[in-house]
């Protein structure tokens, strides 16, 4: 299950949480985040209990994704222990993704 983020849970959902967390940055209008969104809904429920993935749409959380230096969408960020890890820029594959996921895991 994909965990909806805006500016006010984004502490607390993902940088209080000790364990991995998956964090796709996206919006609405973004034609390669909708192509990319079933991927991330596929990878959460394949990473339930292991990993939390999270969804942020950059227009309703833009303070987290200036703090973030989201330039470009769909971004996906890794934290772990409320750090950065590993980010990937642009459309990904699967594969590419859980590639990123199992080195923090």
């Amino acid at each position: 299950m994909e965990i909806i983020l805006d500016d006010g849970n984004f502490g607390s959902e993902v940088l209080d949480s000790t364990g991995a967390v998956m964090v796709d940055f996206w919006a609405e209008w973004c034609g390669p985040c909708k192509m990319l969104a079933p991927v991330v809904g596929e990878i959460a429920e394949v990473y339930e209990g292991k990993v939390k993935v999270c969804k942020l749409d950059v227009d309703k959380g833009p303070e987290t994704a200036k703090k973030y230096g989201i330039m470009n969408i769909p971004t996906i960020m890794f934290f772990k222990g409320g750090e950065v890890v590993d980010k990937i820029v642009g459309l990904a594959s699967k594969n590419d993704i859980i590639s990123k996921i199992t080195q923090h895991i």
